[in-house]
């Protein structure tokens, strides 16, 4: 209606040369502005900046806390990625670590992955929101609704862009201390961080593995948003078919959690090789060498296969915690919990 108005307005020179219509035509302007969709408000929680912030908090818990707590299993999995013959499996490699180094070896890089991960989180989880919603109004509303799952990825992958910026230092830290031999690297964050800047020309400190790490996770990320937002509208539409609103916050969470841990197995999967690589590229044997090299000498199925298991029980778990916890914050603030609703039809 207003745009039928501009243009009667715009198309008549009398109306044009008189002051009292083109205040009219003015406020006709700002009216219809004003009546377009904007995706941060059409959401049943809106999305103002301190929805931002707060989710952006909520994903500094998320994955700073669960990346902590499974260092034990993330030692063990690295150590598997670059000496496979030493560490042949899960429960074997930590036998075979506590053996040589003690109980406390598994908990080696537990302060930088804290520091890393959480800064990771804050960047993913709340960038992830805001380029959601930046990229649905470029799109406009019809479209954003047709083609939402790009939308998902578009969104997740340049959140994941900036994440993985702020992770590479501190993830750079926690690989070398939990790969390197007994004895040959320091294991403290000041004292592993120092060292790492020192030896700069060899660690490649501290964006050396920015490239291997954005080959891990930006694709883990795509697949973990896209298929958790995925899981979560399938959940709604066919077996709890009531507004998601009528349930109960423990159902919510539950879904959450179902969705996401579903969401992490195929980001464990699609994940693995650049994973891998990056463990490798911390390992004493491959200074110097690029990461071709490295990749070919190590094998292509080894890449994809090696160390699987425990990365699909690691991340699968970890990725269904990470939502939940996630989620667990926003209920507590008010914001609901995450996920696409099914797509209703006209």
């Amino acid at each position: 209606m207003y745009k039928d108005i501009i243009h009667s307005f715009q198309t008549r020179k009398a109306v044009a040369a008189s002051p009292d219509h083109i205040i009219v035509l003015s406020h006709c302007v700002f009216l219809f502005e004003e009546s377009k969709w904007n995706a941060r408000y059409a959401h049943p929680i809106p999305h103002t900046n301190d929805y931002y912030i707060k989710c952006m908090f909520g994903g500094v818990l998320s994955c700073g806390l669960t990346h902590a707590a499974i260092t034990p299993l993330d030692v063990t999995k690295c150590n598997m990625q670059v000496n496979p013959s030493k560490y042949p499996g899960l429960f074997s490699g930590m036998r075979t670590i506590m053996a040589e180094e003690g109980v406390t070896a598994l908990a080696k890089g537990w302060a930088p992955t804290l520091i890393g991960y959480s800064m990771q989180g804050f960047c993913k989880f709340g960038f992830y929101e805001i380029f959601k919603d930046m990229y649905a109004n470029v799109v406009g509303e019809h479209a954003s609704q047709e083609y939402r799952g790009l939308i998902w990825l578009a969104a997740s992958a340049s959140a994941e862009f900036f994440a993985d910026i702020a992770l590479c230092p501190m993830e750079m830290v926690k690989v070398k201390v939990q790969t390197a031999p007994a004895g040959t690297f320091p294991t403290g964050l000041v004292a592993a961080t120092s060292a790492m800047a020192s030896q700069s020309a060899e660690t490649r400190f501290p964006f050396g593995s920015l490239v291997p790490l954005w080959s891990r996770q930006i694709p883990y990320t795509m697949a973990k948003f896209y298929f958790f937002e995925k899981v979560v509208s399938l959940f709604y539409k066919y077996v709890y078919t009531q507004p998601r609103e009528s349930y109960s916050k423990a159902t919510q969470l539950q879904v959450t959690f179902l969705s996401g841990y579903t969401a992490g197995v195929i980001c464990a999967i699609v994940s693995h090789p650049a994973d891998t690589l990056v463990s490798l590229l911390g390992k004493a044997d491959n200074k110097g060498k690029s990461i071709g090299t490295i990749a070919s000498e190590f094998g292509y199925k080894n890449l994809a296969l090696k160390g699987i298991v425990p990365r699909i029980i690691m991340i699968g778990t970890l990725t269904g915690l990470q939502w939940w916890i996630y989620d667990t914050f926003k209920t507590a603030f008010g914001l609901g919990t995450s996920g696409a609703s099914p797509v209703k039809k006209n």
